[in-house]
């Protein structure tokens, strides 16, 4: 079975850091890009991150500069680091996977499997 494990979300104050992990099983890892998307309180799903097959990564707008994501192939697990956290980054954070070596996609309705998700709360 696929799964995807998202974890390392909490509580941190404006301008903290976090890092959030996704870990997968059950499919060829490089085989596939990985993306992180979020979803705020009464707001859209919307994507954040994404790193392709190779290990390109890709960065939304509001997050690029802040946010780093990264791949571990020998462990199977992706990482998003993020950094001069704001507010506006509060959402529950999720992983999912795509068939797709190089480059990544942004529609949500091309992604496969997803995560359980993990909470991120920016407040003082």
């Amino acid at each position: 079975d696929v799964q995807l494990q998202a974890s390392g979300g909490g509580l941190v104050q404006p301008g903290g850091s976090l890092r959030l992990s996704c870990v997968a099983s059950g499919f060829i890892f490089d085989d596939y890009s990985i993306g992180w998307f979020r979803q705020a309180p009464g707001k859209e799903r919307e994507g954040v991150s994404c790193v392709s097959g190779i290990g390109d990564t890709y960065y939304a707008d509001s997050v690029s500069g802040r946010f780093t994501m990264s791949k571990d192939s020998a462990k199977s697990t992706v990482y998003l680091q993020m950094s001069s956290l704001k507010p506006e980054d509060t959402a529950v954070y999720y992983c999912a996977n795509t068939a797709r070596v190089y480059g990544c996609h942004w529609f949500e309705g091309l992604y496969e499997d997803w995560g359980q998700g993990t909470q991120v709360t920016v407040s003082s």
